[in-house]
């Protein structure tokens, strides 16, 4: 998953939240991103950089098919929603 900073300015994104559908959260740390800058998170294990943090989970979060991630900022409001695929019911 990358999150990209849009604006010039840094973004501190401590506390911000990552959701898939079923209702896995990764919640972020003190990361900051600085202004056009990308991060990436991983689900697995790893050391985190500047461009790249780790969840450090041991199983598969996003689902390859279908799966809708959104972010939420430090007070709870969204910030941007992406979907890919198309869930089966």
């Amino acid at each position: 998953m990358e999150i990209t900073n849009t604006t010039r300015d840094a973004v501190n994104l401590r506390g911000w939240t990552l959701r898939d559908a079923d209702g896995n959260r990764y919640r972020v740390d003190n990361v900051r991103l600085a202004g056009r800058a990308t991060i990436r998170i991983h689900t697995g294990s790893g050391r985190g950089t500047r461009t790249d943090v780790f969840q450090n989970s041991r199983a598969y979060i996003w689902d390859n098919r279908s799966e809708t991630a959104t972010l939420r900022d430090d007070r709870g409001r969204t910030v941007d929603t992406e979907s890919w695929g198309r869930r089966h019911h």
